[in-house]
């Protein structure tokens, strides 16, 4: 398939596992996707909205193993976003982009051209993101303009040096070095929130990680400025890693002072007086700074990123 149609319309693939072998289009739709039930599910099917391996066939169809299933769906209206970005560093082989909080970096939910993906892929064509940042962070991050690069980045990703600020309530003490573990926090209502772990014996699961962190500056009374350091790639590293040490991050609806806002805010009953509480609009985290050495020249690639945090008012 060619990118320009790629662009043109948001189209959701998924491949057939051995152990769906067998299996009908409308059962394998309906047990494996709750966007519809059956009965939607078949409407879409004969409004030739599903195909597979990139024809239209019947809701009776059986599919095999590696089968190709495309959904098609209907045109929405996006969710308002932050629609630019700015590249910091280009050439044949890559593009290093700074990016602002509020716009996601893939496609997903209902985002589609409100995308870093869609804004960046327009102008440049199909591009490869070495590196991601939640839709609220905002910074630096690499894409890969080639198969052939992004195949020699994957190789280099966990040697690129990353450094990020983040605001924090409270006055952060000089430097941590947080080594320890990440697991799942089942003290949390909600079931993707994490907590950082030091000490042995780390409960199944958790995973290693190793973050950096020294304060810079003192914000305003009672928040502080801390440059993070990750020496591992983990979900929510940083995030989960300050809320544990005692210094919840400004904006942040999860890992924030209180995570009933994240609740509240998807189950679209969140107050005003409930955002106050935030104190900014996004998450107060960002990607400053990126090193790394270009895949075929062997050059030092730097680049910097100023931040500019805003409080809201009270």
């Amino acid at each position: 398939m060619e990118f320009t149609e790629k662009l043109s319309r948001r189209i959701l693939r998924s491949h057939v596992r051995e152990a769906e072998n067998g299996m009908t289009l409308l059962d394998y739709l309906a047990s494996h996707f709750p966007r519809f039930d059956e009965s939607g599910w078949l409407q879409q099917i004969q409004g030739k909205k599903v195909t597979v391996n990139g024809k239209t066939v019947p809701p009776s169809m059986e599919l095999k193993q590696h089968d190709c299933v495309a959904f098609y769906p209907d045109e929405s209206k996006e969710p308002e976003a932050k629609l630019f970005y700015t590249v910091v560093y280009e050439d044949e082989d890559l593009l290093v982009i700074d990016k602002p909080g509020n716009l996601c970096v893939h496609p997903t939910g209902p985002f589609f051209r409100h995308t870093l993906w869609y804004l960046v892929g327009s102008k440049y064509g199909e591009i490869h993101f070495i590196n991601r940042l939640d839709r609220e962070t905002s910074g630096l991050l690499v894409a890969a303009r080639n198969i052939k690069t992004a195949a020699k980045m994957d190789n280099r990703f966990f040697s690129m040096h990353k450094e990020y600020l983040a605001l924090v309530f409270g006055i952060f003490p000089g430097e941590i070095h947080a080594r320890g573990w990440l697991t799942a926090d089942n003290t949390s209502v909600v079931p993707k929130k994490k907590r950082f772990y030091q000490g042995d014996n780390p409960p199944p699961g958790s995973e290693r990680v190793d973050t950096e962190l020294k304060y810079e500056a003192t914000f305003a009374p009672n928040f502080s400025l801390v440059r993070a350091i990750p020496h591992t790639g983990r979900q929510h590293q940083i995030r989960a890693t300050l809320f544990s040490l005692g210094f919840p991050l400004v904006g942040d609806k999860l890992y924030g002072q209180d995570e009933r806002i994240f609740l509240k805010i998807r189950d679209r009953t969140v107050s005003p007086e409930d955002l106050k509480l935030l104190r900014m609009d996004r998450q107060a985290l960002h990607s400053a700074l990126l090193t790394f050495t270009h895949p075929f020249s062997g050059k030092t690639i730097h680049c910097e990123s100023q931040c500019h945090f805003s409080l809201l008012q009270n």
